[in-house]
């Protein structure tokens, strides 16, 4: 977790994607992790926004968290800040004040809680299942944006195809995977809102992506699923997660032995 300031009054910029991720892949320049830039494999790390967004006066706090799946990772992006505390984010200039480690975590089986995805959320359908879930397509080899009139079922499907590739690319290959096991990852989805939104996806070439926000219930089943819903907290669920993308955060959680919701660290 990075607490920021403005340096100077600015506007919010929501297209903000790919400016952080360049000031990330810089931190990991000259490291092992350097090579996973041009892999085409996700990188294993996910960004919130700066939160809370909105216009901001020169003073004004901001905080940004970096999540991952592996820890030395994180200590490179956390000593790259505390070196060089300038943060510029497209026309949004910062100052890192404070950066400090968080652990966050479903909780253990028998918990009830809440994901929220602050930033938004990128599936996309693959041609060739479009069919199966009566879904219109243009033709060729395009996938299509999930939209509210797709319905959750091919949402459900590929975030846990999704999850599973990165389980597979990050967890040790003698446990099970999200699809290995009996039981879906989530209780519940409320859709929050879908959006459109222009993402500098590599230099010089803009796409509009179509996104979502979502809330998903949970129950944590036992420890396979905690660590399947744990890994979504450290790298992201959805596709383009070095983007910032599909960043998740618990926002409530009830333990076996408590009545009452207790509140998580929130963000926008």
């Amino acid at each position: 977790m990075a607490h920021l300031s403005a340096r100077a009054d600015a506007a919010y910029d929501n297209t903000y994607h790919h400016k952080l991720r360049g000031r990330l892949w810089r931190a990991l320049g000259g490291t092992d992790y350097d090579e996973l830039h041009d892999s085409g494999e996700p990188p294993g790390f996910v960004m919130s926004n700066p939160f809370p967004p909105g216009d901001m006066r020169e003073g004004d706090d901001r905080t940004l968290l970096v999540a991952s799946h592996d820890e030395e990772l994180l200590a490179h992006v956390a000593a790259d800040l505390l070196e060089d505390r300038e943060l510029n984010v497209g026309e949004m200039p910062f100052h890192v004040d404070d950066v400090r480690a968080l652990a966050p975590d479903v909780g253990e089986p028998g918990t009830r809680g809440t994901l929220e995805t602050g930033t938004g959320l990128l599936v996309r359908i693959p041609p060739w299942q479009c069919e199966e879930y009566e879904i219109d397509h243009p033709g060729g080899d395009t996938a299509v944006f999930w939209r509210p009139e797709h319905t959750t079922e091919p949402l459900v499907a590929q975030l846990e195809a999704n999850l599973d590739k990165k389980h597979r690319l990050f967890a040790p290959e003698y446990l099970p995977g999200p699809s290995d096991v009996d039981g879906d990852l989530f209780d519940g989805y409320e859709l929050i809102k879908t959006f459109a939104v222009p993402v500098t996806v590599t230099e010089g070439q803009e796409m509009t992506y179509v996104l979502s926000k979502w809330r998903f219930e949970y129950t944590v089943r036992n420890d396979h699923h905690r660590r399947h819903l744990n890994l979504a907290l450290d790298v992201g669920l959805g596709e383009r997660n070095s983007l910032g993308l599909g960043f998740v955060n618990v926002t409530d959680r009830t333990r076996p032995s408590e009545t009452e919701l207790e509140g998580e660290d929130a963000f926008a």
